[in-house]
Parts: structure tokens; sequence; C-alpha cells
């Protein structure tokens, strides 16, 4: 499935979806050894928000895509971030081998998907990955907390049903996060011949209205973004359905399931 991530959305998910805290990356780099001498491959990068600080602890990173504007924004927080260790690649889980090719099997010290596993064939993906990971190295796929809709909160169940009447459909999409979706990445990564582990960093955050609503816009397709001349109007509607659950606080968990190669 297309995810449609461009034009506007790649704009709203570029300033609202959450970025990574300094220890997730600490959990990466400890799991696998990480050094200045090591080469990363993101993919599925969006824009950048894991692949940015992930550069800053490696010798090169790769940020894979198949949505050009979401890589444009990414190599352009890169320029703004002086940021000059990232290469930025328009392709898709099934080109892994390809990449694998030109970097050299035995070479990469991370493969890391966040938040986008989703919309891919898992299964092949951790087992082409295991010739081009060097030994110690490994995969890492990373849950960025829950959905906004799908929390345990009075202010997420108020969210859901606004949005469930506006798009008229349920919004039940965990986006991999849920914990059978992890049990089967799990299972997968231990078949393929992984050494698996588990790390998690927690922390509490406060969204204002805007932050909810950009935070929508940028899981929706282009064609359901509310009209420019709407979204004013759109964004109060939110406020009013939350007004009565404030303040807008979520637990965020990041969960990192790590495989090891051997």
């Amino acid at each position: 499935m297309d995810p449609g991530f461009r034009g506007e959305v790649a704009d709203f998910y570029q300033r609202y979806r959450r970025g990574y805290p300094p220890a997730a990356i600490d959990a990466l780099a400890d799991a696998f050894g990480l050094s200045r001498d090591d080469i990363a491959v993101d993919l599925g990068c969006g824009t950048g928000q894991l692949t940015l600080p992930l550069a800053r602890r490696v010798r090169a990173v790769a940020g894979i895509d198949p949505e050009p504007d979401m890589l444009a924004r990414a190599r352009q927080g890169a320029r703004d971030q002086g940021i000059t260790n990232t290469t930025w690649l328009i392709g898709a889980d099934t080109d892994l081998p390809a990449v694998g090719s030109l970097l050299g099997h035995g070479h990469i010290g991370a493969l890391t998907v966040a938040q986008a596993l989703h919309w891919m064939d898992y299964h092949a993906l951790f087992r082409a990955a295991v010739p081009l990971l060097r030994p110690g190295g490994g995969v890492a796929v990373i849950a960025n907390g829950t959905p906004l809709w799908l929390q345990d909160t009075d202010w997420s169940r108020a969210l859901r049903r606004f949005l469930e009447q506006w798009l008229d459909t349920k919004t039940t999409a965990a986006c991999g996060t849920d914990a059978a979706s992890q049990q089967r990445y799990r299972d997968s990564l231990t078949a393929v011949g992984y050494q698996t582990s588990d790390a998690a960093v927690e922390y509490d955050d406060t969204l204002t209205v805007e932050q909810v609503t950009g935070g929508v816009f940028s899981a929706l397709y282009p064609s359901q973004l509310p009209d420019p001349g709407e979204r004013e109007a759109f964004t109060e509607q939110i406020g009013l359905a939350l007004a009565p659950y404030g303040p807008l606080t979520e637990h965020v968990r990041v969960a990192i399931l790590l495989g090891r190669a051997g």
C-alpha cells in the first residue's frame, strides 16, 4: 500500500512527528557497539527523525525512503543541523540487497526501521539483512510510542471519536506498535537466526491542540487533508472535542526490538 507521505503531509510529518530521545540512540549504540567506524542504514527514514541523531554516533548513515518529498526534507534537516555524513536514497525494503551490494557485505553496523515496518515484508527483509551486517551488528525495530488516537487516556479516546466521525471509518491501525505486531517481528527475527532482546525509553510529554492536529495531518493521505482555508476551523473543532480532558499529557514508550547478528 502507498503510505502517501508526500507534499504537505511530508511537511506535517517533519514538523509534528516525535523525535527520538538521546537515551534511545544510546540503546542502539550500546546494543550493536556502534562507533565512528560504523555504517548504518535507516530504512523508511521519513524526514530523518532517527537518521540525523544516529548520524552523530557513526561514520555514515544511508537514509532510505520511497518518497522523494520526505527525503528532500530530511536532506534539508541535515543541512540545517550541519550534519554531513548522511546519504539519502529513494528506495524500499526490497532494495536492501542492492544497497548491500553497494556498501559491501559484512559492513553494516545497524539496520534501523523506525515506525515503518508495517509497510514492509519484514521476514524477507530480516533474511536479506543477514549477510550485510558486520559481526555484532544487527537490526533494530523501533516503535515510537502509540498513535495519538489509540492511547489509554480520555483525551485520546475523544480524539478517536472525533476522527471516526470525520473520516466515517474506524481508526484502529496501530502502525505496528501493538504487542501482537511486535511479537510477530520478534518471532521472525528469531526464525531467521538473530539473537533478540528488548530495550525501552519512557517519558511523559504534554501536547498542544496544534501538535495533536499536526500529528493527525501527518498520518493522512494528501487527499484527506482539509482544505487550507478550513484547517483553522478544523483545529478549533479538535480543541473543542478535547477541551474537557486537558491537559493533553501522553506517556511515550519508545520500544526497541533488537536482533543481533552472530
